[in-house]
């Protein structure tokens, strides 16, 4: 029988150079192409974000990485659109921002000079190489893809700004989506007016593209499985082959004492995470950690087997309609689709 390992027993040390090779599309994103995406008829603009996003990897793959370079790209050829170093995907939840992004980022060439990450391992990555490192280290890459571009913390939103503003001047080519969600009408257009008021000087330098349509899986938030009990789940950590167990409150305070950066690396090699006893977070800091710990195991695809409390429900009220509920209502949906459902 397996001994199940504990993430609280987990201290990873991250070489910078190996932080900045998990700057790949995830596991979860690694089939998707061009050629996948299917834009819905009834909405047009899906077609015409994949066409211009075609045209802009052509674009990047013809060599014209450079400061001083120049391109044009998509069906729009006004003169104001010369010199655009990046694109924003703007758009509401499930029109396949995400795959259209990584499919950007397997078109171009080579695979040695593009980054892929969303916009919370960016800012971690600031935070475990600095920020003059962090420019060092990307500005020979061609493309860098920031995904979920997220404007509810201010302070990390002109990080991130100033970044790809130095980026740019570098000559690397962008590419961003926002986080709009379904319940929130016109809000992508306002995200992306927000977004572009953020970078000031380098907003004349985006091509936003609005996708228009449905959620492609017709669903809002999802209903998590019902959860285990404490037993039943002892019980599948110890059979089931690579996979985790932890008290929920202890994985709570351990997730305080490993930089977020590092979240990736504590989960390497696990197929499944077992937490027993799940609470409703009431404390800020535990919330927006345990997102990123989420966000790292859709990335893996890792299964979630809990007792306590259902995923949920983790994320009280107030947190819901908080500042930084797009964060949450993102974990929620990502919590119930890694719980597994054994009813």
């Amino acid at each position: 029988m397996p001994t199940p390992v504990h993430l609280c027993d987990r201290f990873p040390q991250v070489p910078a150079a190996d932080l900045l090779a998990g700057f790949a599309t995830p596991p979860h994103f690694s089939h998707v192409r061009f050629t996948t995406y299917v834009p819905d008829p009834g909405a047009p603009s899906q077609a015409a974000a994949l066409a211009s996003l075609e045209a802009f990897a052509t674009s990047v793959n013809a060599g014209s990485h450079g400061a001083n370079k120049r391109f044009r790209f998509g069906s729009r050829r006004r003169p104001n659109d010369e010199g655009k170093v990046g694109v924003y995907l703007d758009g509401g939840y499930g029109v396949g921002k995400t795959h259209l992004l990584a499919s950007l980022w397997f078109a171009t060439q080579p695979a040695g000079q593009r980054a892929y990450g969303t916009f919370v391992e960016y800012t971690n990555l600031v935070g475990a190489l600095g920020f003059e490192q962090t420019v060092e280290a990307l500005s020979p890459y061609a493309l860098v893809c920031i995904d979920e571009f997220e404007l509810d913390d201010p302070g990390d939103t002109v990080l991130m700004s100033t970044l790809l503003g130095r980026l740019a001047v570098n000559g690397v080519r962008l590419a961003a989506t926002s986080n709009t969600l379904p319940d929130k009408l016109g809000e992508g257009r306002f995200a992306a007016d927000d977004f572009l008021r953020e970078i000031q000087g380098l907003a004349a330098r985006f091509e936003v593209l609005r996708i228009d349509g449905d959620d492609y899986r017709h669903r809002g938030l999802p209903t998590a499985p019902p959860p285990l009990s404490t037993d039943a789940v002892i019980s599948i950590a110890q059979d089931t082959p690579s996979a985790s167990l932890d008290a929920f409150s202890d994985l709570l305070t351990h997730l305080g004492e490993v930089h977020p950066s590092r979240y990736g690396a504590m989960l390497e090699g696990l197929s499944a995470v077992c937490l027993t006893d799940v609470s409703v977070l009431t404390d800020q800091a535990d919330a927006l950690r345990l997102v990123v710990l989420v966000d790292r195991m859709y990335d893996r695809d890792i299964t979630l087997y809990s007792s306590g409390a259902p995923v949920d429900s983790l994320f009280a009220p107030d947190m819901l309609s908080g500042g930084y509920r797009k964060k949450y209502r993102r974990a929620i949906s990502r919590l119930a689709a890694l719980a597994a459902d054994t009813q």
